[in-house]
């Protein structure tokens, strides 16, 4: 254990630490993607088919890193921070980081038409890697769909559940002390190795909120692993999200963890 503790995890270019996360959106208009993408400079087409790379510049050289003060961009060969791909009508966005994506998921809905195509769900793992760690090959290595809905669904049932005990309980002390046995539960749990974020959108929605919160969510996650990574097994998903909201809400300039 003493090791570890001096042993930094893999980081990314950036500063943040290495934790591969896809992004995966339905697509609506097919014959629009390729040329919509292409009319982009900051995305350059692969010479693999239905594949191109999203790069940080042009449109995108706007995009802030706080984890990293001293990255010195080169204009002739900017950093590519993203994969994109299509098949069975669907275009996935692999990524890095999860600061990555959380900067991928609001430019993307800008750039990209709601006509064309909608954002569904974002695949992550819940770990940081040593520097010397075999690497998965492949995001297809990572991401198993069948295990990724089970999770999902298990945690959405689980909810409704307590939502329901919630709304039959027969006094306002019933209901809160259910919902406090349930955060307990949920905080203790063992977080899976790979965990699926379901989007679910509507005209409706402030996008604002949309993106801050899928931003809170991982932020949370992030900050399990490397606290774990560090010896702190005790430290919960409750504690990362009290932590997170502080860093958001108290300290605006805080953001990823150095």
């Amino acid at each position: 254990m003493f090791d570890r503790l001096q042993k930094p995890f893999l980081t990314v270019e950036t500063g943040e630490a290495y934790q591969p996360i896809r992004l995966t959106y339905t697509l609506l208009k097919p014959e629009r993607l390729s040329q919509t993408l292409e009319s982009l400079q900051c995305v350059k087409k692969n010479n693999a088919p239905n594949t191109w790379s999203w790069y940080w510049t042009a449109e995108c050289d706007d995009l802030h890193f706080e984890s990293i003060n001293d990255y010195q961009k080169n204009t002739e060969y900017p950093l590519r921070l993203a994969s994109i791909s299509l098949r069975e009508n669907k275009v996935f966005i692999n990524l890095t980081s999860f600061k990555r994506a959380c900067l991928a998921v609001p430019f993307f809905h800008k750039v990209l038409d709601k006509t064309v195509l909608t954002i569904k769900s974002a695949d992550f793992i819940n770990k940081v890697f040593s520097l010397d760690e075999r690497l998965p090959h492949g995001f297809s290595e990572l991401f198993k769909e069948e295990e990724l809905d089970r999770i999902l669904h298990q945690r959405v049932d689980d909810y409704h559940k307590v939502k329901e005990k919630v709304e039959l309980a027969l006094s306002a002390e019933d209901a809160m002390n259910l919902l406090l046995q349930y955060t307990e539960v949920e905080a203790k749990k063992r977080l899976p190795y790979a965990e699926r974020y379901a989007f679910d959108m509507n005209e409706k929605d402030d996008l604002d909120v949309v993106f801050l919160a899928f931003y809170i969510y991982l932020r949370g996650r992030e900050l399990v692993a490397i606290k774990r990574w560090f010896a702190q097994v005790g430290y919960a998903v409750s504690e990362s999200t009290e932590d997170t909201l502080a860093a958001v809400f108290g300290e605006m300039g805080v953001d990823i963890i150095e």
